[in-house]
C-alpha cells in the first residue's frame, strides 16, 4: 500500500505531546511544526490515528504545497494535484481556507479558485461536466502561510475532543483533547489516585480513566472518513477491533472528583456513566476547601474557575487560597493546575515547581506543576 503524509493538526504548545503519541503508535519520520506534526503513513493509517490520537485536533492528508503568489500559481498548482484519485464522482467537497502573511489575501477568492481547480482536475478523470455532490464528505483546506500554500483534505469531521461521552456541558468547558494532554504532562499512572477539585462536566476524570484502561477515543464516535473507498470498510473495522482488544478494563481505578455546583455534578455523572464508568468514578458535591484525600501518591489535575469564569476576582482569588490550602496536607501528591491568572503562585501560597504555558482556546494560561515525590518500587518478593 503507498506511503502518504499526514498531519496531526495540534493546539498550540501541545505539538510535543501530540509527536509523543505518534511515536507510541510505532509512526516514524514524525516532524513538529506550529500547530502540527506531520507523519508518514498509508490509508489504512488514518483510521488507527484517528481512533488513537487523544490530544490532535484533526488528522488530514497532505495533498501538496507550492508557491502560490498569483491567483493563476494557485490554480495551477492546485489543478496538477491527484484529486480523483482521493475524491469519488459523487462526493461532496467544500472548500475551506484561510491566509496568513501571504500576497493572496482574500480568503474567499482563494476558496474558489482551489475549488474551480479541483473541478477542472475531476473533470479530467470522470468525463463529465457536473458533480452531484451527493456522497461522502471530503473538506478541502487551502492554506496560505507567506505565500506558499498548502492543500489538504480533513479526514476528521468535528473535531478528535468530540469523544462521544459528554452531551452535557458546565460552563466554559474544558476540550477533552486538553484534558487529556495535561494528565499525559502529569505522567499520571493508573496504579495512582487522582482527583479533581473542580471537575465541572467530569473531563479531567473521564479522560484519566480512558487513558487508565487504554480506551482508544474515538472509538464511541465516526468520522467522515469512514465512507472513503480509498480507506475502505475493512480498514476501519480492523483498527477497531484492534482497539477493542487493547482494552484493559480489569484494571482497578481511583479516580474521582468534586464541584461546589450540584448541577455540575450532575452532568459529570452523566458523562461517566455515557463513557462506560459509572462504578467506577465517584463523584461529590463539595467546595474545595473540603476535600480529604486519604490515599498516597496521588495526582491533583485541574481547571480552577478564574476571573472570568466566575464573575468575580475576589472569588476566585478565594478559590485559589483553598486549593493551596487542601493540597498543603497532602504531602505525597502533585498537583497539575491549568489558570490563566498571572497570580496562581501568589494565592496558592508558593511558586509551582514547572510551568508550561497552553492555550484553553484562545486564552493564554500556565500549567503550575506541583511533583510531589513518586511511588516507592513494589518490593520484590525475596522467597523468589
Amino acid at each position: 500500500m503507498k506511503t502518504i503524509e499526514l498531519i496531526a493538526t495540534s493546539p498550540m504548545g501541545l505539538e510535543a505531546i501530540v509527536a509523543r503519541e505518534l511515536r507510541d503508535l510505532g509512526y516514524e519520520h514524525v516532524t513538529v511544526d506550529n500547530g502540527r506534526v506531520t507523519f508518514r503513513g498509508t490509508p489504512a493509517d488514518i483510521s488507527r490515528a484517528n481512533l488513537w490520537l487523544r490530544t490532535a485536533d484533526r488528522v488530514l492528508v497532505k495533498m501538496g504545497e507550492f508557491d502560490a503568489l498569483t491567483f493563476d500559481e494557485l490554480f495551477e498548482g492546485t489543478k496538477a494535484l491527484d484529486w480523483p484519485d482521493w475524491i469519488p464522482g459523487d462526493a461532496e467537497f467544500p472548500v475551506e481556507g484561510r491566509s496568513h502573511k501571504s500576497q493572496l489575501s482574500s480568503v474567499p477568492a482563494c476558496q474558489g479558485i482551489v475549488k474551480k481547480a479541483v473541478v477542472e482536475k475531476m473533470k479530467q478523470r470522470y468525463k463529465t461536466e457536473w458533480f452531484p455532490e451527493d456522497g461522502a464528505r471530503y473538506v478541502i483546506e487551502v492554506s496560505l502561510l507567506k505565500d506558499r500554500a498548502t492543500l489538504t483534505l480533513d479526514t476528521t469531521g468535528p473535531g478528535l475532543h468530540k469523544r462521544g461521552y459528554r452531551k452535557l456541558v458546565t460552563e466554559a468547558p474544558l476540550k477533552e483533547t486538553m484534558a487529556a494532554a495535561i494528565i499525559m504532562i502529569s505522567r499520571w499512572r493508573p496504579h495512582r489516585p487522582l482527583y479533581d477539585p473542580f471537575c465541572g462536566s467530569g473531563t479531567f476524570p473521564v479522560e484519566a480513566a480512558m487513558i487508565g484502561w487504554n480506551i482508544a477515543p474515538g472509538l464511541r464516535r465516526s468520522f467522515n472518513s469512514e465512507l472513503w473507498p480509498i480507506i475502505g470498510e475493512q480498514a476501519w473495522e480492523q483498527a477497531r477491533e484492534e482497539a477493542y482488544d487493547l482494552v484493559k478494563d480489569d484494571i482497578p481505578l481511583e479516580i474521582g472528583g468534586s464541584d461546589i455546583d450540584p448541577k455540575a455534578i450532575e452532568v459529570a455523572e452523566a458523562s461517566a456513566k455515557k463513557a462506560g464508568f459509572a462504578k467506577e468514578l465517584k463523584f461529590h458535591t463539595l467546595p474545595v476547601s473540603q476535600v480529604k484525600l486519604d490515599s498516597d501518591y496521588g495526582c491533583i489535575v485541574t481547571n480552577p474557575p478564574y476571573g472570568e469564569r466566575l464573575g468575580d476576582e475576589r472569588e476566585a482569588e478565594k478559590t485559589v487560597r483553598s486549593l493551596g490550602f487542601t493540597a498543603s496536607v497532602l504531602s505525597t501528591w502533585s498537583v497539575f493546575a491549568l489558570s490563566p491568572a498571572r497570580s496562581f503562585e501568589h494565592y496558592y501560597g508558593k511558586p509551582a515547581d514547572k510551568k508550561r504555558k497552553l492555550f484553553n482556546g484562545r486564552i493564554e494560561c500556565n500549567l503550575y506543576q506541583y511533583l510531589g515525590p513518586l511511588p516507592p518500587l513494589p518490593k520484590q518478593d525475596e522467597s523468589l
